[in-house]
């Protein structure tokens, strides 16, 4: 079976020698320049079709489809003028996004999961237990390697991008795979945010059921806000609930897979136990800081009157935003073809079950949970 490297294993490879600190300064001003290119879209492109009938979509669409989109885009350009490999040393991918997940954690609120959202944290539970369970099960069954299993796992039962790439810090995934979750990821919300509120109405669920339906179903935060707006108001804080309790469940997840693969998975038939210095070197220490920043977010927003605490957070928000925006970039610019070529369609199969997996037991939880939920 022939090797597959992705641009950092190869310029790891030939020791790094060929980037330059010109080319890995070039490198990252091409994803600055690229990221603004994204926010430039993602804030005009909706006012540009405010007045046509793609409003609805345009208002809707996020940016990391942009963001992938432009980055793909650069990365064919790059090929074709054979600068990708040169510059590929500042794309800095592993650094943005972990930056933007600890940011996320700023937006935790961990009083409202402990003393509001008690379904939530059962939901929560309950649902990232059955879907993760299905995910890492139906994909040894069709035979994936363990590592895309546990990002597929973690993407589809937690919350999407965020917990795949943290997931990938703990098994020591390859960055083509991170790649090919975020995808699968994007390609699944999207048509989500149009088609739980729609099935929530049909099927006559109150506020507070859709919301937690689709809060615990929708993968990424920014779709889950999308699709929360057009259920309404009401669905759209029980939805916001929900995603930020799994949100918040992201570290344990992180813990227990590295544990997995340190013990169980990459351990060696008859080699001593790993030490906890293994194991701590596995660990993906960027989730201690997604912790750490929910616990001061948590204790500031209390020591500050509520509209202060809402506009100093609203604005760590926007630069995890920038930071994503950076991150999906980047992911566009490094990925690769043979990458998906040689997945093959084993894992859209598994992120398309465990979807629909997702769907019928989050239903389920949201109504068992939430039909007599008053907020």
């Amino acid at each position: 079976m022939s090797e597959v490297k992705t641009t950092s294993e190869t310029a790891a490879v030939h020791g790094d020698t060929r980037a330059t600190g010109a080319d890995i300064a070039a490198g990252i001003l091409l994803v600055l320049v690229l990221g603004a290119l994204t926010r430039f879209f993602d804030t005009q492109v909706p006012q540009w079709a405010a007045d046509t009938p793609l409003k609805r979509v345009a208002k809707t669409i996020e940016y990391p489809v942009y963001a992938i989109a432009i980055g793909l885009i650069g990365n064919l350009v790059l090929g074709k003028l054979g600068l990708r490999e040169r510059l590929s040393a500042g794309f800095r991918t592993e650094f943005f996004i972990k930056t933007g997940v600890v940011l996320l954690g700023a937006s935790v609120n961990l009083k409202i999961l402990v003393t509001a959202a008690a379904p939530a944290i059962v939901q929560a539970l309950a649902l990232i237990t059955i879907v993760f369970g299905f995910t890492w099960w139906f994909g040894g069954v069709l035979g994936l390697d363990d590592k895309l299993r546990a990002l597929l796992s973690s993407a589809v039962s937690i919350c999407g991008v965020s917990a795949a790439i943290a997931a990938a810090g703990a098994v020591q995934a390859r960055r083509e795979q991170i790649a090919y979750a975020a995808s699968l990821v994007i390609i699944f919300a999207l048509p989500s945010i149009f088609l739980l509120p729609w099935l929530a109405d049909l099927l006559g669920l109150s506020d507070a059921v859709a919301g937690a339906w689709i809060g615990g179903n929708i993968d990424t935060t920014a779709a889950v806000a999308a699709a929360g707006a057009l259920a309404g108001e009401g669905s759209l804080q029980i939805a916001t609930i929900v995603k930020t309790t799994q949100n918040a469940l992201i570290g344990l997840v992180a813990i227990a897979l590295t544990a997995w693969f340190a013990f169980r998975v990459d351990r060696t038939p008859g080699a001593a136990r790993p030490s906890l210095g293994e194991f701590w070197a596995r660990f993906p220490k960027f989730v201690l800081g997604f912790v750490a920043a929910s616990i001061i977010g948590t204790l500031y927003l209390q020591s500050v009157d509520k509209k202060t605490g809402a506009a100093h957070i609203a604005i760590v928000n926007d630069l995890r935003t920038w930071f994503l925006i950076l991150a999906f970039v980047s992911i566009g610019l490094e990925f690769s073809l043979r990458g998906l070529r040689e997945a093959g369609w084993r894992p859209i199969a598994v992120f398309g079950s465990a979807v629909l997996v997702n769907l019928a037991a989050g239903l389920g939880l949201s109504v068992l949970l939430f039909r007599d939920f008053a907020a």
